[in-house]
C-alpha cells in the first residue's frame, strides 16, 4: 500500500479493478492480501482504491491474465493433494502440523470449515526434496503423536497469515492496534487497554469479519473461535504486541473523545445571564473586594468635621 495522496478521479473502485484485472472478486481479494495488487486508502474513508496506473502496471505483466490467476489459485484438500501427489489423509495431517499454511476459509452448508491453501505454494512444497519424506512413508513418531493429541495449527497459523495481510493495508498507529485486537478475545483486550475510549476507537476501527454469516449465528460463532487467538502463547504475543501497538498510536495522537459536557439544559434555562460569564482570575478578585469593602464600610469614611 502506498502513503501517496491519489485524487478520487484517478482511482477505481475494488469492484471496478476486479473487472480490470479479470479476477473473480475471491481471486481479487487474494491478490491484495498477496502483495500482487497494491491499492491505496479511500479519501472519503472507510476503504482502498486502486489507481489507474496500478492497473496497468499489472495487466502488463508477462502472462497477463493467467499469470496473475496462477498467483491467487486456491484450493482445498482434495484438489491439493491431487497437486502434491498424497492422500487427502496425508494432505490434512501435513496441515494439521502446520507444514502447509492456509490462505482462507469458508463455512460450508453444513457449517463445516472448509479450508483453502495456494496452489503455487502447494507445488513448490511438493518439488522441494527435503519435503520428499514427508510425502511418503509412514510419518516420523513425534509427528503421530502430536497428531494424537489433537494438534492442528491451522486456525493458528491462519491467524497470522491474516493478521499479516491485514497490517500491510495500513500504516495508521490506531487501525494497526485495531487489527491485533481483532484477534483477541474482547478480555485480554480490556486487561491490556483499560481506557474505555481507546476501547472504542478500537472497535470502530476492527477490520470487517471474515465470515458473511449473520451475527449471532451458528456459524458466525464458529467463524470467531477461528479468528480468536486460543493458544497460551499466541495470546501471550498478541498481548504484547497489542501493547505496544497502543503506545505508539498515543504518541502519533490521542483517541477521540467527547467533548466536556457544560450545565443541563434546565439548569442553564434558570441561570441568570451573567452566570455564564467566566470568573474572572483569582489574583484580580482580592483587590476588587478590597476595593468595595472600603467603600461600603463606615470605618472607611472620612472623619466628620468638628
Amino acid at each position: 500500500m502506498s502513503g501517496t495522496t491519489v485524487t478520487q478521479s484517478a482511482t477505481f473502485p475494488l469492484s471496478r479493478a476486479a473487472r480490470e484485472l479479470e479476477l473473480r472478486r475471491g481471486e481479487f481479494d487474494l491478490a491484495l492480501h498477496l502483495g500482487c495488487v497494491r491499492s491505496v486508502p479511500d479519501e472519503g474513508g472507510g476503504g482502498h482504491r486502486i489507481t489507474r496506473e496500478e492497473i496497468d502496471r499489472v495487466r502488463a505483466e508477462a502472462g497477463f491474465p493467467d499469470a496473475l490467476r496462477a498467483r491467487v489459485k486456491a484450493v482445498g484438500t482434495t484438489e491439493g493433494a491431487a497437486l502434491m501427489g498424497v492422500t487427502t489423509t496425508r494432505f490434512t495431517r501435513l496441515a494439521r502440523l502446520g507444514l502447509v499454511v492456509p490462505v482462507k476459509f469458508y463455512l460450508n452448508r453444513y457449517r463445516a470449515v472448509v479450508w483453502l491453501y495456494l496452489a503455487e505454494e502447494l507445488r513448490q512444497f511438493a518439488a522441494d526434496e527435503q519435503n520428499a519424506p514427508l510425502l511418503s512413508g509412514r510419518t516420523p513418531e513425534s509427528l503421530r503423536d502430536q497428531l494424537g493429541e489433537g494438534l492442528d495449527l491451522r486456525p493458528r497459523n491462519w491467524r497470522g497469515r491474516h493478521l499479516g495481510f491485514l497490517l500491510r493495508r495500513t500504516e495508521d498507529p490506531w487501525a494497526r492496534a485495531a487489527v491485533v485486537a481483532s484477534l483477541l478475545d474482547p478480555v485480554h483486550v480490556a486487561e491490556i487497554v483499560k481506557d474505555p475510549y481507546e476501547r472504542s476507537h478500537l472497535d470502530r476501527l476492527r477490520p470487517a469479519p471474515v465470515s458473511q454469516a449473520a451475527p449471532d449465528s451458528p456459524g458466525a460463532r464458529i467463524a470467531e473461535r477461528i479468528t480468536t487467538a486460543d493458544d497460551p502463547d499466541e495470546i501471550g504475543w498478541l498481548r504484547a504486541d497489542l501493547g505496544q501497538s497502543v503506545l505508539e498510536a498515543r504518541e502519533d495522537r490521542p483517541a477521540p473523545r467527547p467533548a466536556p459536557a457544560g450545565p443541563p439544559r434546565a439548569v442553564r434555562e434558570r441561570l441568570p445571564a451573567s452566570e455564564g460569564l467566566i470568573a474572572p482570575p483569582e489574583s484580580a478578585r482580592p483587590r476588587r473586594l478590597l476595593t468595595w469593602l472600603r467603600r461600603r464600610s463606615p470605618d472607611a469614611r472620612p472623619p466628620t468635621a468638628l
